[in-house]
């Protein structure tokens, strides 16, 4: 009797064991994608984002190389972009100024975050500067 109930506990312990292997793969694999979904989520492709007219692109791709030409090149178009668009040219105008003239950067910076709701594909990159720039 005593190797019966002995043989039951073994075979029971190895069924207890495989059904807590299977909810922990279950468990981990919706992590995974759930890890994905986001990653997927933060990387936002700028080009892609709406609000740019295609006549300031290359004028845009030109003065990305230095802060002054950036400058200049959002004061002259600034009302010719819209949002998330703006935002992100903003933002790395931003991020361009933001060792030489820290005081304007962070000025940039506080006048885009009002205007970013936390749907915005926008969003992940203000959470991520808001540490440096607030």
């Amino acid at each position: 009797m005593t190797k019966l109930i002995t043989v039951f506990l073994i075979v029971l312990a190895v069924f207890v064991g495989y059904r807590v292997y299977v909810y922990w793969e279950k468990v981990d694999s919706e992590q995974d994608l759930r890890q994905a979904e986001e990653a997927k989520r933060r990387f936002v492709d700028p080009n892609a984002l709406p609000g740019l007219p295609w006549e300031l692109a290359d004028s845009l791709n030109q003065a990305k190389s230095d802060g002054a030409a950036m400058r200049r090149w959002l004061k002259a178009n600034q009302g010719r972009v819209q949002d998330p668009r703006l935002s992100w040219i903003q933002l790395d105008f931003v991020e361009l100024i933001g060792r030489d003239s820290p005081n304007e950067a962070r000025e940039v910076f506080n006048s885009v975050k009002p205007r970013i709701a936390t749907n915005s594909p926008v969003y992940p990159r203000i959470l991520k500067l808001e540490k440096t720039f607030q």
